[in-house]
């Protein structure tokens, strides 16, 4: 028997809470490396049973109440590995943590910790989850239960996380994500909890953005998994699209009524919520959270006006002393598990809808009764302006990342991505620019006014190239040829593409086919587009300045003129022998296959000559 677990398990059942205590510290203070993994085994098992056995007030237990904190402390930091964590992952030890997780109300800090323990085991442990949610543990009820009557963000953010984690389970997310929402109604409990988080976030509340970062994983699993669960109607952006089979129904595109009570609190979350406050971008969870969520929502005819939700007015007095008094209280509790990255390949999944288209209080889960919710939010005062939001977020980010007229790929640009938050340009802006531009193939009003932002009506044409301008403009122009921003680049160009009535020759006239021609060549547009007759005069672009000037198909500004060429300086002869050189050399790239027949410049002037 190792020393660590001789010395606690020496202590009788004699109420030694001092020397239990300073034992279980010994514990908590040890490195990892100093147990061996029976050791660690053995002393998860022991102390969880005098857990246990305190819970229930037994005399046989070591520990005395005031001790259940800090034993479930040496628990968690023992079971941080999966050999530890197996012990706590079997049924009547999940059991016994969420007896803790009550069993101590005036040790609100015992009980957290106790969410801590299931939180990690359930990490580590992908089968745990699929326990967790049985019929003999019903873990959870009590999470639901504690989301919903919990105004304290560090358990609104354990809940969520052990909510989170259970329905990213492929072993149990299907029929569990149905249960929470048909029978659990947890659509009613989390939309007043993402609008008391935001306020709470706002008021700068311990844990506050913590707890709405991990609700808003939570939410993005029910907004992505429950329409495909259901007979949802599908509700493409698109919708001339070809329909997809059931097995593949595609995020964004399928929407149930039973999720309607989630968007409004989204909105307000996306249109209120205030950056880091040492952050340099607005773009930093859970704002970034919240992006993924609505990315997910489709433009439904009956959901299309709730985009204009309005906004609630400031949280009352009683409502910020609550949230002081939370922070106060929680600010002597430990850490919490450590942070999960969120659900993987959203915006991929995102950007394939993109490409194709434009190409409610906890009532039980098993029949218990409704319990009180958190209060509604002050009545509403002034309409969020969604697409505005959305702009000036991105506007922003842009001019702190691509300074000036820097180029894209330059390592600064990456460097600075990477203070942020050890990301990359894709992931931080990438989902922002796929929801601008699902709001603009959503709406023609929303259209139009993209492409106002993005290219004004009054645009210079006469000065530098567009793509060389420290304009917002201009930095989506040098995206378009990005190397080291692959999806944020195709993201960009969908953006332009859905601004431009999805017309390439439009695009091309709005700013130069020279800038757009290598994402229109993926597109399969070989060549130079002209705007459609279905194009707005808006969307078709100028094909001349306000005086007269001509504007450059290519580069999409006034070509400077030259006083003298060199063809004008030319003999007839002499340019004879560069036309005969250049029949030539085109000959060559057709034989070599560099170009096709049909795209040959002097078969074309021929079939034209004599047509």
């Amino acid at each position: 028997m190792s020393y660590f677990l001789y010395g606690y398990s020496q202590h009788k059942p004699a109420r030694e809470g001092n020397e239990v205590a300073r034992t279980l510290k010994t514990i908590v203070d040890e490195p990892a490396y100093a147990f061996d993994v029976q050791t660690r085994k053995d002393l998860v098992a022991v102390i969880l049973e005098d857990v246990r056995l305190c819970a229930q007030n037994d005399p046989q237990t070591r520990l005395l109440r005031t001790d259940a904190a800090l034993a479930l402390l040496a628990i968690k930091n023992l079971a941080k590995i999966p050999i530890g964590a197996g012990v706590l992952i079997t049924e009547p030890n999940l059991k016994t943590l969420l007896e803790a997780s009550t069993a101590f109300p005036d040790e609100p800090a015992a009980q957290n910790e106790a969410l801590r323990c299931i939180a990690n085991s359930l990490l580590l442990h992908e089968s745990a989850r699929t326990t967790f949610v049985t019929d003999n543990v019903r873990g959870d009820e009590r999470c639901v239960e504690l989301l919903d009557k919990s105004d304290d963000p560090e358990q609104i953010f354990l809940a969520s996380r052990i909510l989170f984690l259970c329905t990213v389970s492929s072993l149990a997310a299907g029929d569990f994500i149905k249960s929470l929402v048909e029978q659990a109604r947890v659509v009613d409990v989390v939309g007043p909890k993402i609008d008391l988080l935001t306020a709470a976030v706002a008021a700068g509340t311990k844990m506050a953005r913590e707890a709405l970062t991990d609700l808003m994983k939570f939410v993005f699993n029910l907004l992505v998994h429950y329409p495909k669960l259901t007979d949802a109607p599908w509700a493409p952006i698109n919708q001339n699209a070809p329909k997809p089979d059931d097995h593949a129904k595609v995020m964004g595109e399928y929407w149930s009524d039973r999720l309607d009570g989630i968007l409004a609190p989204l909105l307000r979350a996306f249109h209120t919520l205030p950056p880091p406050p040492a952050s340099p971008t607005p773009l930093a969870a859970p704002l970034t959270h919240i992006i993924h969520a609505l990315i997910s929502v489709p433009f439904t005819p009956s959901l299309l006006p709730t985009w204009h939700a309005p906004a609630p007015t400031s949280p009352s007095p009683l409502t910020t002393t609550k949230l002081a008094s939370a922070a106060e209280s929680s600010s002597s509790r430990s850490g919490s598990p450590t942070s999960t990255s969120k659900p993987p390949g959203a915006f991929d999944r995102a950007m394939s809808v993109l490409s194709s288209a434009s190409r409610r209080s906890f009532s039980g889960i098993r029949g218990s009764s409704p319990s009180p919710s958190s209060p509604s939010p002050s009545p509403p005062t002034s309409s969020i302006d969604v697409l505005k939001r959305a702009q000036d977020l991105l506007d922003a980010s842009f001019a702190h990342f691509l300074q000036g007229t820097c180029d894209p790929d330059d390592a600064a640009v990456r460097e600075r991505a990477s203070a942020a938050g050890d990301t990359t340009l894709d992931e931080l802006h990438g989902p922002l620019v796929v929801l601008l531009t699902r709001l603009a193939l959503a709406d023609a009003a929303w259209r139009k006014r993209t492409l106002d932002w993005l290219v004004p009506a009054d645009l210079d044409r006469t000065g530098p190239p567009l793509e060389a301008r420290p304009t917002l403009l201009g930095r989506c122009l040098r995206l378009l040829g990005s190397v080291h921003h692959p999806r944020l680049k195709d993201a960009v160009g969908e953006l332009l593409f859905a601004a431009c009535d999805e017309d390439a020759g439009a695009l091309a006239s709005q700013v130069g086919y020279g800038n757009v021609a290598g994402f229109l060549y993926n597109r399969g547009i070989m060549a130079n587009p002209s705007p459609s007759a279905s194009s707005s005069a808006s969307a078709a672009g100028p094909q001349t300045t306000p005086d007269g000037r001509p504007i450059n198909a290519i580069t999409g500004v006034v070509q400077p003129a030259q006083e003298h060429s060199a063809l004008d300086e030319m003999t007839e002869e002499e340019k004879e022998r560069e036309a005969e050189k250049l029949m030539v050399l085109f000959d060559r790239l057709e034989r070599n296959g560099a170009i096709a027949p049909e795209q040959n410049p002097v078969r074309q002037a021929i079939r034209k000559a004599n047509s």
